[in-house]
């Protein structure tokens, strides 16, 4: 059974408050869960304590069993120094689509052209190893 720490959405339309739960990961995003854990208001400034509230020696726990936080209680547990967010590195995400398609056929006609050259060299160094 994967378990996973994830947000649940409950509150009114235009009003979000998630729930940090404990739940099964083919389970519903909003559905049936293992354990609650916290809750999360995004609607409050970030300075405010009652913003994020988390049972740590729960959240503690269900990281022991192997559990797996889902990107957004990553980020939560980094704040608050429990686990480690490694950061994320897509240095091609801020080119155009343009450039970044023009960078892979120039990387692929690259390695096309250095695979040919190098086969070539290969033939060459078998037929003068013959004679």
């Amino acid at each position: 059974m994967p378990v996973v720490i994830r947000l649940a959405r409950a509150g009114t339309k235009k009003r979000p408050v998630y729930h940090v739960v404990a739940a099964d990961s083919r389970f519903p995003r909003d559905g049936r869960f293992i354990e609650r854990l916290g809750h999360f208001n995004p609607l409050l400034p970030k300075d405010n304590e009652s913003r994020l509230k988390l049972d740590m020696d729960k959240v503690k726990a269900w990281l022991a069993k192997g559990a797996q936080p889902s990107d957004r209680v990553m980020r939560f547990l980094d704040a608050a120094g429990v686990k480690k967010r490694e950061k994320r590195n897509n240095p091609e995400k801020a080119l155009p689509r343009k450039e970044r398609k023009a960078n892979a056929e120039a990387a692929a006609t690259a390695a096309t052209a250095s695979a040919a050259a190098a086969k070539t060299a290969a033939a060459a160094a078998a037929a003068a190893a013959k004679k």
